[in-house]
């Protein structure tokens, strides 16, 4: 079972954590199962950006991004090549570890 190493993030994880799950399971579904209060706007079908993360590490182990991720990065605040939709993203076999962006399209509206 592959691991998600969580960075730490002051309002989502502020230690840090890690995640065992299931190899094909999508990183969002698996954060939401841990509590992990990630923003929804779109109810997980993907037409919305603000799932947006880093692959820090292990993303070489995952499927490149397909179009409709594509569409989705090409609206990111904050876009880097590690940046992904973490509603797309698939986990394999390896681990990963991942950090979550200080704003999101979606707080750079509220605030």
């Amino acid at each position: 079972m592959p691991t998600i190493h969580l960075l730490p993030h002051p309002e989502l994880s502020a230690h840090g954590r890690s995640l065992e799950v299931r190899r094909g399971t999508s990183l969002c579904k698996s954060l939401l199962t841990a509590g992990i209060a990630i923003e929804q706007a779109c109810e997980m079908v993907a037409a919305c950006s603000i799932r947006h993360i880093y692959v820090r590490e292990g993303g070489d182990s995952l499927a490149q991004p397909d179009d409709e991720e594509n569409d989705q990065l090409d609206h990111v605040w904050g876009l880097e090549s590690q940046s992904r939709v973490a509603f797309c993203v698939k986990l394999r076999d390896a681990d990963i570890t991942v950090e979550f962006p200080r704003h999101t399209r979606n707080h750079a509206r509220q605030h």
